[in-house]
């Protein structure tokens, strides 16, 4: 019993959490009209027109792949930087490092509304507006200091001493740090690379305030779907439906660095 109760419990919890997903793949494959006014646990009629009109209009699957450049750019900018920058702080003491360090932490404190006008004015001066470089940009101000937040605490946990015996067997600190040292905190990375796809995918205010139409990702989209006339309740369910998809994949592909992150890293 003391095993059986634990698991029927995360069970019901597992369920309770699926109950909104479910709910909204379901309202994906009914019409308007049976969403507004009939109450079915499963579609009595089902459609895909909703999935049709999305994969139709080029309005609509262009903001998908704007938003898979947005993460790819994003990481491309962050994943370089973050490394060479946590293993300073978990390998160096200089002055001001431990200030340094949680100065990176506090840009995460202040909400992202503060630096839209600034980045705003910015970026319309560069003529980097209505950009994918724009969003890639401002994101890394908030994703940076979490990536070296999280692959400084994997990287503490690897003894010091296997810097000192590579250096003694004669690599240099490049070599070293790429052959040997990244190998060991794979997890972390994958870990690191995991909520930086997340913070990014999800992403809506600041994408909002820097795109117009040219670059608008597909969660601004979505917003689309409620209008004056009323809300589209199943073209903002087929939105979300699809909008899981990447992220479930990651998950999938991630799974186990997540979990070794979860036990052994700072997360």
């Amino acid at each position: 019993m003391r095993k059986f109760i634990p698991r029927v419990g995360l069970g019901a919890f597992l369920v309770f959490l699926m109950i909104p997903i479910y709910w909204m793949i379901t309202m994906s494959f009914k019409t308007n009209n049976a969403i507004q006014t009939s109450f079915h646990i499963w579609p009595a009629h089902w459609t895909v027109e909703h999935y049709a009109t999305i994969f139709s209009d080029p309005r609509w699957w262009t903001t998908f792949v704007h938003s898979f450049e947005y993460v790819v750019l994003n990481m491309a900018l962050v994943l370089p930087l973050a490394l060479p920058a946590a293993y300073a702080f978990s390998r160096f003491r200089f002055l001001g490092d431990k200030h340094l360090f949680f100065w990176l932490l506090t840009n995460l404190m202040a909400p992202p509304a503060v630096f839209l006008l600034p980045f705003f004015n910015l970026f319309h001066t560069l003529h980097l507006f209505d950009t994918v470089f724009a969003v890639a940009i401002c994101d890394t101000l908030f994703n940076l200091p979490l990536a070296i937040w999280i692959l400084e605490g994997f990287m503490s946990g690897v003894p010091r001493e296997i810097d000192e015996t590579a250096f003694i067997d004669g690599y240099s600190l490049p070599r070293f740090f790429i052959r040997i040292f990244l190998p060991l905190i794979r997890s972390g990375i994958g870990v690191t690379a995991f909520f930086l796809f997340m913070f990014s995918w999800i992403s809506l205010l600041i994408p909002r305030t820097l795109t117009a139409n040219g670059a608008m990702p597909f969660a601004q989209k979505m917003t689309s779907a409620i209008s004056m006339s009323g809300i589209d309740w199943g073209i903002l369910a087929a939105c979300g439906t699809l909008s899981i998809i990447p992220g479930a994949v990651v998950i999938w592909f991630v799974r186990k660095h997540i979990a070794t992150g979860f036990a052994l890293g700072r997360v």
